[in-house]
């Protein structure tokens, strides 16, 4: 389930990369007419305006979901200020471009909004993979 999928409406291309997804559920509870994720395919782009999709493409926590407006496929946030939030017993959120040095000597630059893990059980580190709520994590 790693390859990232694409979903158009003709004027706009939802981008879904299901590695960085952490199932929090904050695209199905903004707009459950598009986001179902019982379905096959789960993302039902007709089902919304192109402005209602790209407000909550935007609120994903993760960054899984991103967007591009279709005739200038590009990366539509800019740099953006750093700002960190603590989510109640779940990831630690960094919102904003920033540089990620691994311990195997990679460097990788994370736009948007990354999540990292704070209850230890990862299969993903330093990434979320909503392991968290499997655990039952509290912090």
């Amino acid at each position: 389930m790693s390859a990232t999928k694409e979903y158009t409406n003709g004027e706009m291309t939802i981008v879904w990369e299901p590695r960085k997804c952490i199932h929090s559920g904050v695209c199905v509870k903004g707009l459950p007419n598009v986001f179902q994720p019982q379905d096959k395919p789960w993302i039902k782009i007709q089902a919304a305006s192109t402005l209602d999709l790209v407000n909550q493409v935007k609120q994903c926590p993760s960054g899984a979901l991103s967007f591009y407006m279709n005739g200038a496929k590009q990366d539509n946030t800019k740099a953006m200020e750093t700002k960190v939030e603590i989510m109640e017993n779940g990831p630690l959120l960094v919102h904003g471009t920033l540089s990620v040095n691994h311990t195997d000597g990679r460097t990788e630059t994370k736009d948007k909004t990354t999540a990292f893990c704070r209850c230890g059980g990862s299969a993903n580190k330093p990434y979320c993979d909503g392991t968290h709520r499997k655990i039952d994590f509290e912090g």
